[in-house]
């Protein structure tokens, strides 16, 4: 083992380490151990000793590209093993969240976790899974926005930090290209709720099986987005677009808004972390959509370890018909007879904010599946310590194309009583992966030309 090696435990009570300012790719030797004595994106294949977390046992593609919401009958048909409620919560608290505590603790009569059996059917299509390997050995960390010699595949199967987890989650396989619903609800404390409509366009560049952009030297595009609100009437016509590159500023995130009472689309360099989402009346900052997205600069970022922890999961019957928008809006949270939970070992990751950028949240550990590379949840704090809000994504795969997603997300704001859901789609259409794009769909002209019909 080399001394660049990072070590991580696989329990609690591990030694936390820092992220290194620059790491190259880990050796050939390393990199062997993906499709051995690890998964072929780097998780540990093995169930737990208790048995309560089971082998890898991944799934077949399966299914329409298109017209399909996700689904698993065998799992969908599970019983839950367990329920964790404020009077037993003690009994788990080490594999509980400091979100879903506070949760538990805040609202005893109401707030509760269904446990089910876990199921770790996640893989890729055999293109990530190769490309995953030779990452291994060639992509290279060279800051928290800066990496390089990486293509398709998981750039960091083999994390020896904490940005190099939220880049596997950043880079992820989606698709080549995808049209969805991102519909969004305000649930006030009372559980009345405002609706947004939102359809989205997006192509994925860098992890894309017919026309992959590479990341070198800094420079490649990742992914193209747009986003036009449909409903209601005072929101709708607004459109968001964004080219996303490795790297900051001018060399990074590229976006533009066009809002209906201007009648023009303009640069919006706004479009950024913790400004607010568009519409989202302050309850979504543009760097949690998809959990994390964006830039990693204003933090520096630990691997704190890996560890086992209650986590949503296979959440294919939240996630589409029949749960309707109304189902899931309850007074002061989420309805809890509808999510899913398994027992999972994920990857625990904290952001510090640095002082001279500063970010709304002085810090932010993040959860993520090692399966997936998937951020499922976010205990997110103010800068006295205190935690702010919680996040928390529905995570399930498509076995359509082999791709997972997490839907609905939620994030409630612990301060208010109020909570946020979005990546909604079980009333309206599926994702759409069979969709293409020209070369000038992702443009202001074109977005220009489209409001002006």
């Amino acid at each position: 083992m080399t001394l660049r090696r990072l070590t991580i435990a696989l329990a609690a009570g591990a030694a936390w380490a820092l992220s290194a300012p620059t790491m190259a790719a880990v050796s050939q030797e390393e990199a062997n151990k993906l499709g051995t004595e690890l998964t072929p994106v780097g998780a540990n294949p093995k169930g737990n000793e208790d048995g309560t977390i089971p082998e890898w046992n991944p799934t077949t593609m399966k299914g329409d590209k298109t017209g399909e919401y996700p689904s698993h009958p065998e799992i969908d048909a599970d019983e839950p093993r367990f329920v964790i409620t404020a009077a037993n919560m003690d009994q788990y608290a080490d594999k509980l969240s400091e979100g879903h505590k506070l949760l538990l603790e805040r609202y005893p009569d109401s707030y509760k976790m269904k446990i089910y059996p876990s199921h770790r059917i996640v893989t890729w299509p055999e293109e990530i899974l190769a490309a995953t390997k030779r990452n291994a050995t060639s992509c290279e960390f060279r800051g928290p926005d800066d990496i390089t010699n990486c293509e398709v595949g998981f750039p960091f199967p083999i994390p020896q930090t904490g940005a190099e987890v939220i880049w596997n989650h950043k880079l992820k396989w989606r698709g080549n290209n995808a049209r969805r619903y991102n519909n969004q609800m305000i649930v006030q404390q009372n559980g009345d709720y405002q609706f947004t409509k939102i359809v989205e366009d997006v192509t994925f560049s860098y992890a894309n099986m017919n026309d992959p952009v590479p990341i070198k030297d800094g420079q490649g595009e990742y992914l193209r987005y747009l986003s036009e609100t449909v409903a209601p009437v005072r929101l709708a016509g607004t459109f968001i677009l964004v080219h996303e590159k490795v790297g900051t500023g001018e060399a990074g995130r590229r976006a533009w808004l066009y809002s209906p009472g201007l009648r023009r689309i303009r640069r919006a360099p706004s479009v950024c972390c913790d400004n607010p989402y568009e519409g989202t009346d302050g309850h979504q900052f543009y760097d949690q959509v998809d959990m994390f997205n964006g830039v990693l600069e204003r933090f520096n970022w630990k691997l704190l370890g890996k560890k086992e922890m209650f986590i949503p999961y296979n959440s294919h019957k939240i996630a589409g018909p029949p749960t309707k928008y109304a189902d899931l809006a309850q007074p002061r949270h989420l309805n809890q007879d509808l999510p899913r939970y398994e027992l999972h070992r994920v990857w625990v990751v904290e952001a510090e904010n640095k002082p001279d950028l500063r970010h709304t949240f002085g810090k932010k550990v993040l959860y993520v599946d090692e399966d997936s590379w998937n951020i499922v949840m976010i205990d997110n704090y103010d800068h006295r310590g205190e935690m702010m809000q919680f996040q928390e994504g529905h995570y399930f795969i498509s076995r359509n194309i082999l791709a997972g997603a997490t839907s609905p997300e939620v994030i409630y704001h612990l301060n208010t009583g109020r909570y946020f859901l979005t990546a909604l789609a079980q009333e309206d259409q599926p994702i759409d992966s069979t969709v293409t794009y020209d070369d000038g769909y992702f443009t202001a002209a074109a977005v220009q030309r489209k409001t002006s019909r």
